[in-house]
């Protein structure tokens, strides 16, 4: 070993024969650096294969064309926009003015001698083997080179007449169809067969057909007019091809007269953001992130990836030293011919080093290969089509930097160990009495004091979470770093222990090299595995006591909304076949216009209604003022306080609940009544008597009456409601009925049976039903009812109450799960080492006739005290950090209530609801079974008789 080359070159071939010879050892420690990488290397190549490249950007967005222009609906007007072509907004501010809309003419803005492709979007319900399926309809020729790449043809061929139609792949899957079957659209008698399948490279899952421009979004809108539908809308937009494309100081121009351009050539060559006019608007530009966020993103990274490398150096750590112990009489030898200490410590290191190397090429290599394998598993669950298969050859070098890293960093306690052994000590196995250092313990505690002074300030004084979250990391490495210590003081219980835990804990006090690492290693996992327990357990409860039902407990609604409610009679239908219904009450809405429309449809022929609230009845905080100008502005912090907690009109309905309909207005019966638990007579009499039933009494005006009030101009509406005036509008009065108290009606709002409505003048439309139930029902019907209503291809809105569900319960099992396997391991790798300390003394014990499970007994509370001792410190380290970002959360809540209260946004006085809870069936299933469980599979796995050998003498 004359030089630095020779003597790491010996070290590196003596290392690669030592982990070649203990195979098990070393298979152990790469996968626990391997798997990792292997992870983190998949991760990047996913990530940089799905980000698309300029060219295949503009293949997917606009084909072979040089633009693709678009009416972003602003009735002409001068427009800003991205790069992209994808955020638009007028270019004039009009926050105090009526909002532009409308169409633009955009085919006057094409330049001279283009050419254009015309891209109509549509929708509508196509027939399938199972019923209807809502699915978009594009009227593009595919075909034409200009469209090239936009929809990919996988199989059959393009549509050439208008009978014909391709479609996606997800549609034939979703449908039951294949090429050569037929299809058509809800009562509509043209049928149209598929010729061929494609794909959305941006968008695998999008149910679409496509069509030749004109084959049946015209003629479909016209036969759902002649029902008496509302017609479908369509969007329309062109790709352009012109000589020399278009820069962006034409796209530009172009905005100026009111069109969204998507170009090629901008796509290639973006503008920088100061030349971007839409950037520089107010609220327009704040779509980077920060200085400050991007290096808060880079810390919490940094975080943890440090603590990952950490948690795999404490488990790899002791795996080393069973290297180096069972290597002593060989690093012995080196010593005796001349070695330094530096030779040994090279050797040691050398294993960190192969096994890290070995790691990071199997990692990457591993990675490469499964994700090129999975890549249309990964495509299909991203939802679209991967670019190029990159791979950067930097971004791999640094992922296998950190495993090499990782190994050495490993190995390092270990190698300093080994050279400090003598050479005779080395040679004859003596170990001689080794004190553990002094000053670990002292900077480790106050790592503690520090890191939790920081956790406390960021619990009491501050509202970032990242104080908090860093705080409790360095006072988790002070723990750490002062395991050796607590081992310590584990140690004074053993006095009152029976004789073979009692061997193993002093075992483990006396070697506490490779006690600490192991303990240390359970303690990371399991303290992260109880912070994150404590903190869903206490959001958990939290949401539980916040949780409002929707209906009863066990009501089942389903509403329809679309098409008039032509569905609804197929909906009642299949709640009454597949739930257990007790009391069924079908309910209707209140319609105005033509039968098809949707509530709040601005198309020709449709209206809405409004429920009036009398003036005397509005709350002052929340009345419309000309201008916009916000009303509660007048009040002081006091007087808005005081009227939400005095004043009758401000306070808000306790019927909570979902949403049903405008203004909380539902025409049914009495069976309603009593699928919502309002047992009233009066009420009921109320109802049969021809009156409105009324739950909130702002709507009852001195009359005692309700006003609705059917709006038939939309635009008049619209324009009225940006000025603060009343909608124009027939008004039509009935009679009410109070509901006395304030009972619990789930957003309803005000009933009337269908004859009132009627007498009144107002039309309805079926919108669904709320049904009770004997019992809740079951998967297997609710699968069945889910189909039923998939099958009708409409947007059906349904709610089952069964209470508050958990949904992070397997979060937690999996949790401790992963804590259980980390401790496990780590305990493992302890009571190796310790067999390997300890072969002598079991050799002794033998030899003077002590039974053979005496091995397989010491072995499993070798490795149980080890587990033991960590999920102890780490179910206490675990649970601080969770209680720190609780009372952090707490503050916030308290904050935003209290500002709630002064602006006047709630009427609610009482603080919020912020918990902290102990998960103790977690803690106890890491207290109990984890180091139980070690235990035993320690003692299941270990051999009852050792090799027979002769006593070394001492």
């Amino acid at each position: 070993m004359k030089t630095w080359f020779h003597s790491w070159r010996a070290a590196i071939r003596i290392a690669r024969r030592d982990a070649w010879r203990s195979k098990g050892r070393s298979a152990l420690v790469l996968a626990m650096i391997a798997l990792p990488i292997l992870g983190v290397s998949a991760l990047d190549l996913t990530y940089r294969s799905s980000e698309l490249s300029p060219a295949e950007r503009a293949d997917r967005m606009i084909g072979a064309a040089d633009a693709r222009f678009k009416d972003p609906g602003f009735a002409g007007v001068p427009v800003f926009q991205d790069p992209v072509g994808e955020m638009n907004t007028p270019a004039k501010d009009y926050r105090d003015t009526t909002w532009p809309s409308g169409p633009a003419d955009v085919t006057k803005t094409f330049p001279a001698g283009a050419t254009v492709l015309k891209d109509t979007l549509g929708t509508a319900k196509l027939t399938t083997v199972h019923g209807l399926l809502s699915t978009e309809i594009r009227e593009l020729k595919a075909s034409d080179p200009a469209a090239r790449g936009i929809m990919p043809l996988l199989e059959g061929r393009y549509p050439e007449k208008n009978d014909e139609v391709m479609a996606t792949s997800h549609f034939l899957e979703a449908s039951g169809l294949t090429i050569g079957s037929t299809v058509s659209a809800r009562n509509f008698d043209r049928p149209y067969r598929i010729v061929g399948a494609y794909e959305l490279p941006d968008a695998l899952e999008t149910d679409q057909v496509n069509l030749l421009p004109g084959a049946f979004l015209d003629a479909y809108a016209k036969v759902a007019e002649k029902a008496g539908l509302t017609s479908p809308g369509a969007s329309t937009t062109y790709l352009v091809s012109a000589s020399g494309g278009f820069t962006w100081n034409m796209v530009k121009e172009l905005n100026a007269k009111g069109v969204v351009v998507t170009s090629r050539a901008v796509l290639f060559d973006p503008p920088d953001r100061s030349e971007v006019p839409l950037f520089q608007k107010e609220g327009w530009g704040g779509f980077e992130a920060s200085a400050g966020a991007t290096a808060a993103d880079l810390a919490a990274v940094g975080t943890v990836v440090g603590l990952a490398m950490l948690e795999i150096c404490l488990l790899a750590g002791p795996a080393f030293a069973v290297g180096a112990r069972r290597s002593r009489r060989q690093l012995g030898l080196v010593g005796a011919n001349g070695g330094a200490r530096s030779h040994i410590r090279a050797i040691v290191l050398s294993g960190g080093l192969v096994i890290g190397v070995a790691a990071a090429v199997i990692g990457n290599v591993l990675a490469l290969i499964l994700t090129k394998a999975l890549q249309p598993v990964l495509e299909e669950t991203m939802g679209q089509r991967f670019g190029a298969f990159d791979i950067r050859p930097l971004e791999i070098l640094a992922i296998a930097a950190v495993a090499v890293l990782t190994g050495v960093l490993a190995a390092i306690v270990p190698a300093v160990t080994a050279s400090r052994q003598t050479v005779l000590a080395s040679l004859t196995g003596r170990r001689g009495v080794r004190r553990s250092s002094r000053v670990l313990p002292l900077v480790g505690l106050g790592a503690l004091l520090i890191g939790g002074a920081i956790a406390l300030f960021g619990s009491l004084y501050s509202q970032q979470f990242i104080v908090v979250a860093g705080g409790s990391a360095i006072a988790e490495l002070g723990v750490v770093a002062m395991t050796p210590a607590l081992v310590g003081l584990f140690g004074r219980t053993g006095r009152w222990l029976p004789l073979s835990p009692r061997l193993a804990l002093r075992d483990a006090v006396r070697n506490r090299g490779r006690t600490a690492p192991a303990v240390a290693a359970v303690l990371a996992a399991v303290a992260g595995t109880v912070a994150v327990s404590t903190f869903m357990a206490s959001r958990e409860a939290q949401n539980r006591a916040d949780y409002e039902a929707q209906l009863p407990h066990g009501t089942v609604a389903a509403f329809v909304q679309e098409e008039g409610g032509r569905d609804v009679p197929a909906v009642r239908e299949a709640l009454q076949r597949y739930v257990p219904v007790d009391v069924r009450a079908d309910v209707e809405r209140v319609a105005v216009g033509k039968p098809g429309c949707q509530p709040w449809d601005s198309l020709p022929g449709c209206g809405r209604y409004e429920v009036v609230v009398p003036k005397a009845n509005e709350c002052p905080l929340y009345v419309s003022l000309p201008g916009g100008a916000d009303p509660s502005e007048k009040f002081t912090p006091d007087q808005r306080r005081k009227l939400l907690t005095d004043d009758w009109r401000c306070k808000s309905s306790s019927s909570g609940g979902m949403y049903v309909s405008d203004g909380g207005l539902l025409v049914g019966d009495a069976k309603l009544l009593k699928v919502l638990g309002v047992d009233d007579p009066a009420t009921v009499k109320a109802l049969a008597d021809g009156k409105i039933v009324s739950f909130n009494r702002t709507q009852v005006d001195k009359n005692g009456t309700i006003g609705i009030k059917q709006i038939t101009d939309i635009a008049a509406a619209d324009k009225a409601s940006e000025q603060g005036r009343p909608a124009p509008g027939k008004v039509s009065s009935l009679p009410a009925y109070q509901v006395p108290g304030d009972p619990k009606t789930y957003g309803v709002q005000a009933l009337m049976t269908p004859a009132t409505a009627k007498a009144a003048g107002l039309g309805t439309a079926p919108l669904g039903a709320y049904a009770s139930t004997d019992r809740l029902p079951d998967t297997e019907a609710r699968q069945k009812l889910e189909g039923e209503l998939t099958k009708l291809g409409s947007n059906v809105e349904m709610h089952i109450e069964e209470g508050f569900v958990n949904e992070n319960s397997m979060i937690l099992l999996a949790l401790a799960i992963f804590a259980g396997l980390v401790t496990i391991g780590a305990a493992g790798i302890a009571t190796g080492l310790a067999q390997a300390d300890a072969e002598a003394d079991l050799k002794t014990l033998a030899a003077v006739g002590a039974p053979p499970r005496v091995r397989r007994t010491l072995s499993g509370f070798q490795c149980g005290v080890v587990a033991a001792m960590g999920v102890i410190l780490g179910s206490a380290a675990g649970v601080l950090p969770a209680m720190g970002l609780r009372l952090t959360e707490a503050r916030e809540q308290l904050a935003f209530h209290e500002k709630s209260i002064a602006e006047g946004w709630t009427a609610d006085l009482t603080p919020p609801y912020v918990p902290i809870v102990i998960p103790w069936e977690t803690l106890a299933g890491l207290l109990v079974a984890v180091p139980l469980g070690a235990a035993l599979l320690a003692a299941l796995v270990t051999r009852s008789r050792g090799a027979l050998a002769r006593r070394e003498a001492t």
